[in-house]
């Protein structure tokens, strides 16, 4: 069984590609082992498969992209904080999903998702920005994620991979997709010049990292490590941040009467 039709099947073809999407790519390429363990960091599984990374914002909350929803609820479970997907004991199970009205799968507008767990965790969750200040180009940053990590893998990595990228101007990044899609304020670019290096299959939701701050979430890209297509982040904008903190804010509402 060849790589694509595996990944399908398998459910693993969670890293969106836009309209020129190819099946011979990789996914966190050039990366490296995460050697420090990340309490927040999640794997999303359905049938205990990984299929998109996420991030432990409050200890019965998770954040990822909107496209990494996966049904039926009940195969979809939640692996949190650890380096390897074969040796995590923090196993949950998930409640719902909420995500914006206003996502569009077409062209990514506000990729973004909560995950509600089914019960509250003991894990240190990851505080996302109260004030929002824009990355500029050319700053480097972090994205990690359990991607596949060579031309002819067909499962997920099973340690947590982490790799440097450089953001891309946005201006630029429309330049490089043209009429594929439109890079707005609430999106950002980040890639690798020399190519060969990026994220892909399995990162999808995963964080973005700039100065240690969470700025972003993988969200697409045409093909994986090309130069001239920068993988493409949701980014964590002050509409994205006043969205969650609503939808937070109405759950914790919901349940205190």
């Amino acid at each position: 069984m060849d790589v694509c039709r595996y990944l399908i099947v398998y459910h693993f073809l969670a890293f969106t590609f836009f309209k020129k999407a190819a099946c011979s790519e990789v996914s966190i390429i050039g990366g490296k082992d995460v050697k420090k363990l990340k309490p927040w960091m999640v794997s999303i599984q359905k049938d205990q498969i990984h299929v998109c990374g996420g991030i432990l914002i409050q200890n019965q909350w998770v954040l990822t992209a909107a496209h990494c929803e996966q049904n039926p609820i009940k195969s979809v479970t939640v692996l949190i904080g650890s380096l390897s997907l074969s040796k995590g004991s923090q196993r949950v199970g998930i409640l719902s999903y909420e995500k914006p009205k206003t996502f569009n799968t077409r062209n990514k507008q506000d990729d973004i998702m909560l995950i509600k767990l089914n019960k509250k965790v003991k894990a240190k969750p990851q505080k996302i920005p109260k004030k929002v200040k824009d990355v500029l180009p050319g700053t480097k940053c972090v994205v990690r994620g359990w991607g596949i990590t060579s031309f002819n893998a067909q499962e997920p990595s099973d340690k947590l991979q982490k790799l440097e990228v450089t953001v891309v101007d946005r201006d630029e990044c429309n330049r490089f997709y043209k009429n594929d899609l439109v890079i707005t304020k609430d999106m950002m670019c980040a890639g690798d010049e020399q190519g060969k290096r990026g994220a892909c299959w399995g990162d999808s939701g995963g964080p973005l990292e700039c100065k240690k701050n969470i700025v972003g979430l993988v969200s697409g890209s045409e093909g994986c490590g090309k130069p001239k297509k920068p993988t493409v982040y949701t980014f964590l904008s002050k509409r994205h941040i006043f969205w969650i903190n609503s939808i937070l804010k109405k759950q914790l509402n919901s349940t205190t009467f």
